[in-house]
């Protein structure tokens, strides 16, 4: 139950992304996910209060971590800078689905029963209905260097996500570091590949939002839901991400609620709840 707790927050933060890089669009990606990274660092700086010991953790632990944060996002944004946004979109959130699928891959004890599988195939059908249902469609879809990208994402923050529970166990603060570093390197990148920006007074109130919720406290909210819950039915949980992500730009923009989300809804809380009915125990 907990675990639930923890995925749900960072769902909920996660959902509001979307939204705010929308009203921070006149920032160059690179900057935005750099000054979000290190917003986001800085929420675990109360746990250093004793010291760094939250902070020393393996070299290997760090380049997965920073493989992940940073991975992840250059992955992503090159994607959509070089497809088509809703597409590209759409090829990134197959990531649900690939924790649920390779969870066995990483930890032995797990096995993939057809009842995941089913509730893996409803959530991801779920998926893409929320993020086609404005008539964007599958059949638009066309080979380019974007979607390998977009794939690219969806891989790295999968087994970002289930390597973390692989390694010897770390601090959940440690991900401060993990999102220092990578936003540190963001920074380096903004520099090298992108023009300058200048940034208001009303822009820096949204990224101390977006540093502190998406770009910050999800991940740790994340990091301790993979610590003590089941991945297969956390990767579940996560389909309900580009749905809330979906439905809040549609509150944004002032758009009505159409048929297909209440649809997509039915089919990820579905598929959600149908593999909670299948506990299984897991054990690191």
């Amino acid at each position: 139950m907990k675990a639930d707790l923890f995925t749900l927050g960072a769902i909920f933060l996660w959902a509001s992304l979307a939204s705010l890089a929308t009203l921070l669009s006149n920032i160059p990606p690179f900057l935005l996910t750099g000054i979000g990274l290190i917003i986001g660092a800085l929420v675990s700086i109360p746990s250093l209060r004793f010291g760094l010991t939250p902070w020393k953790i393996p070299l290997k632990t760090l380049l997965i971590g920073v493989y992940g944060l940073f991975g992840y996002h250059f992955m992503l944004f090159m994607a959509l800078q070089t497809a088509p946004a809703v597409e590209a979109n759409l090829v990134n959130y197959l990531w649900p689905l690939l924790i649920v699928l390779l969870s066995p891959i990483f930890t032995k004890s797990l096995s993939l029963s057809f009842r995941y599988v089913l509730a893996a195939i409803s959530g991801f059908a779920g998926a893409v209905i929320a993020i086609t249902y404005n008539g964007s469609g599958l059949e638009s879809l066309s080979i380019e260097v974007g979607y390998f990208f977009a794939l690219a994402a969806a891989v790295i923050w999968a087994t970002y996500s289930l390597a973390t529970t692989k390694v010897p166990r770390f601090p959940t603060p440690a991900i401060g570091l993990f999102a220092l570093v990578s936003g540190v390197l963001a920074i380096g990148a903004h520099f090298l590949f992108e023009p300058a920006a200048s940034i208001s007074t009303g822009d820096w109130l949204l990224l101390l939002v977006l540093g502190v919720g998406p770009l910050g406290g999800a991940f740790y909210l994340w990091d301790a839901a993979l610590k003590i819950g089941d991945p297969r039915r956390i990767g579940l949980l996560a389909f309900l991400t580009p749905l809330l992500s979906t439905t809040l730009l549609v509150l944004v923009s002032g758009n009505s609620l159409s048929w297909q989300l209440l649809i997509s809804a039915a089919l990820i809380i579905g598929g959600a709840l149908f593999a909670s009915s299948n506990k299984t125990k897991t054990s690191r």
